[in-house]
């Protein structure tokens, strides 16, 4: 799965860079107001460069884990990644999961780096 920006090319000269604390509460916004799936959330740890939230599944209390690390602020480029702690499958939840956040952010001025190279 490509990265993610909070500062794309083509974003527009003309509105001002999104900061990493900026970036940083967008993450948190999504991974607070979403229920993908109707799993719950919990952010775990956060600092400035790094969130890392469980998801937690409505039937079985099953966890998954959702990690996010922003990058040097010049390149506003963001890692993640979602996996589920047990089972062979996830029934999509974690692919769901990774869209729904990318959705919820896209109007912020979020892209994948892959829709721009």
């Amino acid at each position: 799965m490509p990265q993610w920006s909070y500062n794309p090319p083509g974003s527009g000269s003309s509105k001002p860079k999104k900061t990493k604390k900026e970036a940083m509460q967008d993450l948190e916004d999504a991974v607070t107001s979403l229920t993908p799936d109707k799993f719950t959330s919990q952010i775990i740890e956060k600092t400035d460069d790094y969130l890392y939230a469980e998801y937690t599944s409505p039937t079985f209390g099953f966890i998954d884990d959702v990690e996010f690390l922003l990058r040097d602020e010049a390149s506003s480029e963001v890692e993640y990644r979602s996996a589920s702690r047990i089972g062979e499958s996830d029934g999509d939840a974690n692919r769901k999961r990774i869209k729904a956040l990318r959705k919820f952010l896209e109007p912020r001025g979020w892209k994948s780096i892959a829709a721009f190279e």
